[in-house]
Formats: structure tokens, C-alpha cells, sequence
């Protein structure tokens, strides 16, 4: 035989014998090992326990007010009434006065970059959109109804009005620091 023929052979030869291994005895042993797993794999499921008898109780309050009655109602916008009107007693001057023109940007825009004294009086300088302001006392400045109530060489104190978690008008005190090393 030639060495052709002989290496044929003998791949014809490695050929069968891999398909041999392949045979149908692997493959109904894996087919068991799989049933028996699955069988093996059950889920396990607690039963819910049962649930507690629920018992009424009796209102046990008779000389109070009931929690549903119209008296209860009443107070309850008496007392809603009273602090409407202090919280509009906050907040009216505000909305019925003329809107200034640095009250359009919102505070963390604005930041203090230098102090200087006009005619005695303390005008702090404020940049809002590349561009210098002078603000003094009285001013307004933010979106939350700002008031300028101090100018020193190094802050800018305010006073906001803001709605609280419960939608009650208080009144803020807010603080500008002077920024070092501005250009």
C-alpha cells in the first residue's frame, strides 16, 4: 500500500470509529440522567398560613366629635383659613408689586464678585449671565421673591419667600458669599 492509501484507510478508520462513539447507548444514557433529574427537581411550596379573624371594635369616643361629622369639618377649615390668610399676608405684597429685571434669573446664576460703597451706602457687585450688577439694600434678586437685607464686603444676605412641604408660604434667609479670585 502506498502512503496515500494508508493514510486514507486510516482516516477512514478514526472516521468510523468517532461515529461508533456516538452511538444511541450515550444518548438513552443521558436521555435517563435527565428524566431523573427532572424528577429529582420537584418545587417546593409552603402553604400560606391562615389568615387572622378580623374583629370590629366599637368607637369607644361618644362624647367626642366623630371623625367623620360636619363639626369636625368645620374646624378643620377654620383652622385652614386662619393660616391661608397669614401665609397670603406673606406673599400678596410680593405678587401685587412690579417684577425686577435680576429676579428672572434663578439664585445658583447669581454670584457676588466684589463690594464697593456708594455715597456711603454698601452696593455689592453681582454677575448674573457675564454681566456686572450693583445691588443694594432693598433690592430683589432670584426667583423666590429674594429681598437684599444686608450687604457687607464679603456677603449678601436675602430673604425668600418659599412654600414649605406643606404648601405654607415661610419665610428663608439666604446667604451670597463673595467669590475670591474672580476675573
Amino acid at each position: 500500500m502506498s502512503g496515500i492509501q494508508q493514510a486514507l484507510v486510516a482516516s477512514l478508520t478514526f472516521a468510523l470509529l468517532a461515529l461508533t462513539g456516538c452511538g444511541s447507548s450515550d444518548q438513552e444514557e443521558l436521555q435517563q440522567w435527565m428524566t431523573a433529574q427532572r424528577n429529582a427537581a420537584r418545587p417546593k411550596v409552603t402553604p400560606l398560613a391562615a389568615p387572622t379573624k378580623f374583629t370590629p371594635e366599637t368607637y369607644g369616643q361618644a362624647g367626642s366629635i366623630e371623625p367623620f361629622s360636619k363639626q369636625k369639618l368645620v374646624q378643620a377649615l377654620k383652622r385652614d383659613s386662619t393660616q391661608s390668610t397669614a401665609n397670603a399676608a406673606l406673599i400678596t405684597p410680593e405678587l401685587n408689586r412690579r417684577k425686577e429685571p435680576l429676579e428672572a434669573s434663578p439664585l445658583d446664576a447669581v454670584s457676588m464678585v466684589g463690594s464697593l460703597t456708594k455715597a456711603g451706602v454698601p452696593v455689592a457687585l453681582v454677575r448674573v449671565d457675564n454681566l456686572i450688577y450693583q445691588v443694594r439694600v432693598g433690592n430683589y434678586l432670584g426667583q423666590n421673591y429674594g429681598r437684599i437685607t444686608a450687604v457687607t464686603e464679603s456677603s449678601l444676605v436675602l430673604r425668600e419667600i418659599v412654600q414649605d412641604a406643606a404648601g405654607e408660604w415661610i419665610e428663608r434667609p439666604t446667604t451670597l458669599q463673595l467669590l475670591e479670585g474672580t476675573k
